[in-house]
């Protein structure tokens, strides 16, 4: 797939234009790469299916940049892209990945010290060159060299948004195997982390009495992985292992197991390590040895066969993959005290979709339509609001004609008998002040509003944190969107004081969300356990710009269980007429 080819060169050119200071351009960009990463298709065969007009139904993809894509397709270059990189040629991905540096600085850096690349950039900042410039420091210093350090302890690691959906369709086809009995995905991916290292595959294969038989249902098994499309390299094959390298860059590896030892494989190889760690200690403990081959007693075996049984053995409750963190949930569980997480089923809408209305894909009706496949009772259409002029934000006026249109919609539904409703909210924007932009009296026409930031990111970490407590405080926001702004291996999160956050969101009501764009899944898991604890609400969304990413919400959903979050933590786990009294309250 070349999706990701081209949202590299994207995300690039957004930097380039940035150091030039060039506005609104480097957003659209971003905005492009963002929407290629996700893409389930290749972008070639939506181009050879369709050519320049359906590229332009991908999310933010308009004449210009359709041209580049197609472009890219043709040849393997954008001419734009390249010319970009002669006028300053460094090595961008790599310096601007680093916390503390941007594109401007990256350009400061190249033109006053003739930093080029990564160990230019390491160099420097050792031997104390960086910090006497104007506008950088020993802070920024220091954070250079603990970024650098960073990035090499995460290098190769991958969203687990790009990655899953290729891992389902892997699963999908083993599956499908005759020789396969049982298939379950193991590590990171089925703890469903932010971003994944590799990809394990346990396997049982068919049992059969003779010993050439089930020999030649292993082989087939191997074989058929090893050669699957995509694979650029086989690390090893063997009876009972075999690895690969996908041309994502992600290696994979297949194991197949005796059923007898398949719960406790499952258990070892899903981890993490330090709840693995924990585990056994227990096991010792009780005068029993725990590994991936069983539960033991001395040399007998007394659990394996399931995970349950295993934790079951151990008098402790089942631990959902998500939790397995040794952050508290085997205590909980020895306790018999698990809370009972949010399930994937238990989202009733969701309330942070957008609309052709600020340049979204797709119409309120696409999008509703979409909501209701997805077996929703509701669905929240929250455009952008003036401020961002590159999203098309919609300033007042707009938003009574989009109401006009909003109402039309649902009392059809209701003429159809469709127990589904559209509700009309907006994604207004934290101005620097803390003030919003769009007046009170357009609120009042509004089911909810949510306010989010959207520029000045760099803000100290006292003023952003007053910022975002001030738009608190507007008695018509009811949800702040992505409230610590991360964008995974591309932006940290804002200087904010997260206590702080809580207890103003605490004090007057406000909802966080848990964002589940793949990108974004902002709020983290910790932030989500300590929003738990302070007792503030959250509500799970996918911030979609087009239909088909609606189907993020697993993401989202999967970020809030590894917070430990519950069905009561989460407003839009409520039907309808009690989610409107909610925001009413």
């Amino acid at each position: 797939m070349k999706n990701k080819e081209i949202a590299k060169v994207f995300y690039e050119i957004a930097d380039y234009l940035e150091m030039e200071g060039v506005a609104f351009k480097p957003y659209a960009y971003q905005k492009v790469a963002i929407a290629l990463e996700t893409l389930e298709e290749d972008v070639e065969k939506i181009y050879k299916r369709g050519g320049l007009k359906a590229l332009k139904e991908i999310p933010g993809v308009g004449e210009n940049i359709a041209l580049k894509i197609e472009e890219y397709v043709k040849t393997g270059k954008v001419k734009y892209y390249e010319k970009l990189k002669k006028k300053i040629p460094i090595d961008l991905t790599e310096i601007i990945s680093i916390e503390g540096m941007g594109p401007r600085k990256t350009k400061v850096l190249y033109e006053k010290l003739g930093i080029k690349t990564l160990k230019d950039l390491e160099r420097k900042a050792k031997a104390g060159k960086i910090a006497p410039l104007f506008g950088f420091g020993e802070k920024t210093e220091k954070n250079i060299l603990e970024g650098i350090e960073f990035l090499k302890r995460s290098k190769g690691r991958f969203l687990l948004g790009e990655i899953l959906p290729k891992v389902k369709e892997i699963e999908k086809k083993l599956e499908s195997l005759k020789e396969v009995e049982k298939i379950n995905v193991a590590g990171s991916v089925r703890r469903m982390k932010e971003t994944i290292g590799d990809v394990d595959f346990l396997v049982i294969s068919k049992e059969s009495k003779k010993p050439a038989s089930a020999k030649a249902s292993v082989d087939k098994i191997m074989d058929f992985f090893v050669n699957l499309p995509g694979v650029i390299k086989v690390w090893g094959k063997g009876t009972t292992k075999s690895s690969v390298r996908m041309e994502e860059g992600f290696d994979m590896d297949l194991r197949v197991l005796p059923k007898k030892s398949y719960g406790s494989a499952l258990q070892y190889f899903t981890g993490s390590k330090e709840h693995n760690i924990a585990l056994r200690k227990i096991a010792i403990d009780k005068n029993l040895k725990l590994s991936e081959y069983g539960l033991f007693r001395g040399k007998r075996m007394i659990a394996g066969k399931t995970e349950k049984e295993i934790y079951k053995t151990l008098a402790m409750q089942w631990i959902p993959p998500e939790m397995r963190e040794n952050q508290g949930e085997i205590e909980a569980a020895l306790k018999k005290k698990l809370p009972k997480l949010i399930d994937y089923n238990d989202i009733k809408g969701d309330l942070h979709c957008h609309s052709k209305w600020d340049g979204g894909k797709n119409s309120i009706l696409d999008m509703a339509e979409k909501a209701q496949a997805l077996g929703y009772e509701y669905l929240g259409i929250t455009d952008h609001t003036k401020f961002l002029r590159i999203e098309h934000g919609l300033d007042e006026r707009q938003l009574a004609l989009q109401r006009k249109e909003i109402d039309k919609l649902n009392l059809e539904f209701r003429r159809k008998n469709f127990e589904f409703r559209i509700l009309q909210g907006a994604e207004t924007n934290i101005l620097n002040d803390g003030s919003v932009d769009i007046k009170d009296e357009a609120f009042k026409k509004l089911d909810y509003a949510m306010a989010g930031i959207h520029s000045s990111f760099k803000m100290p970490k006292e003023k952003m944190t007053e910022r975002i407590i001030k738009a608190m405080k507007n008695p018509y926001i009811k949800v702040i969107s992505h409230p610590t702004g991360r964008i995974l291996k591309r932006r940290d999160e804002y200087q904010i004081d997260f206590d702080k956050i809580l207890r103003a969101a605490k004090e007057f009501g406000v909802i966080l969300e848990i964002n589940s764009f793949p990108e974004r899944l902002d709020l983290n898991d910790q932030n989500v356990r300590r929003a738990k604890i302070a007792g503030v609400k959250m509500v799970i969304n996918t911030d979609s710009h087009h239909k088909n990413q609606m189907r993020f919400i697993e993401f989202g959903i999967a970020q809030a269980r590894r917070g430990w979050a519950e069905k009561k933590d989460i407003i839009n786990t409520l039907p309808l007429e009690k989610l409107l009294k909610f925001f009413k309250s």
